[in-house]
């Protein structure tokens, strides 16, 4: 099989994942598309599609095979009912993930909180209420159909205190030393350059700040031929690394305290779950 370059992978799930929310959009008051200069741009139209942009036939899911390893569920079936029910369902309906990445260490009033790949913002919403009027909460996602997606769901939230930009999690548009806490779901899987990934954390953190993230894992080693299967690659599945080698990763962009606690699932395939926590040292 063909070897994918990074700029490959990076387009064909920029892809996968507008042509997940490109249907919402289209609904929703044909919202206007943030272009790569952060320009609006009319949507372009296009026929309803599954929510990875392929044929509901395939056997693929959003971030997972459609069988007994099927990995992401809808994100509102992760959290309490509470906390989601006062969000608007172009929240919570396009929102797919593997954990909760807010409940796995509480997120305090008056916080920086920084979520990677925000997608329709769910998590950023969630860490807001959390944060408070004093904390500041920003969501940074690659593509531009979720920004959008993400904006227009902040005007119906009235999230005051968040902001959504658009760039990718291994080139952040964050200062440095800004934030107190990264916390992201399902994202950094898809990541050709995983050590750029948590270099660029290391780098946006606070000395003392904190990781904590839900991510797909593999306890085993990654099959061969699911390894450049773009259609794996935007499952969340293909780019996953082992749990071992994932917290090696972020160990060596200098984080320490690195945790996982993965939960297999279903099938003994290999593929979990994992949260994912590790700190900056102090200055």
């Amino acid at each position: 099989m063909v070897a994918r370059s990074p700029e490959e992978i990076r387009s064909e799930v920029s892809k996968a994942y507008g042509n997940r929310v490109r249907g919402v959009l289209n609904a929703d008051e044909a919202l206007p598309i943030v272009d790569a200069a952060g320009c609006c741009a009319p949507s372009p139209a296009s026929q309803a599609s599954s929510c990875c942009g392929t044929d509901s036939s395939a056997d693929v899911s959003c971030c997972g095979v459609s069988d007994d390893q099927t990995i992401v569920t809808n994100v509102a079936e992760l959290y309490r009912q509470s906390d989601v029910s006062d969000l608007p369902s172009t929240v919570t309906d396009v929102a797919f993930g593997c954990g909760n990445p807010t409940a796995i260490s509480a997120l305090l009033p008056g916080q920086v909180v920084l979520d990677l790949g925000s997608g329709g913002g769910i998590d950023c919403f969630l860490a807001a209420k959390m944060v408070g009027d004093s904390g500041r909460v920003y969501g940074v996602d690659m593509t531009s159909e979720m920004i959008a997606l993400a904006r227009k769901n902040q005007q119906k939230v009235g999230a005051k205190n968040v902001e959504f930009r658009l760039g990718e999690i291994e080139h952040l548009p964050i200062e440095n030393g800004t934030v107190d806490v990264i916390i992201s779901n399902c994202v950094i899987n898809l990541s050709p350059d995983k050590d750029q990934v948590f270099r660029e954390a290391f780098r946006v953190l606070k000395p003392g700040g904190r990781l904590q993230v839900s991510d797909i894992v593999w306890t085993k080693p990654v099959p061969e031929d699911v390894k450049e299967d773009m259609e794996q690659w935007a499952g969340c599945v293909a780019g996953a690394l082992l749990e071992s080698d994932y917290t090696a990763k972020i160990a060596a962009a200098g984080f320490t305290g690195v945790t996982s606690v993965a939960t297999d699932y279903p099938g003994g395939k290999g593929v979990a779950s994992a949260a994912v926590t590790a700190t900056k040292p102090a200055a």
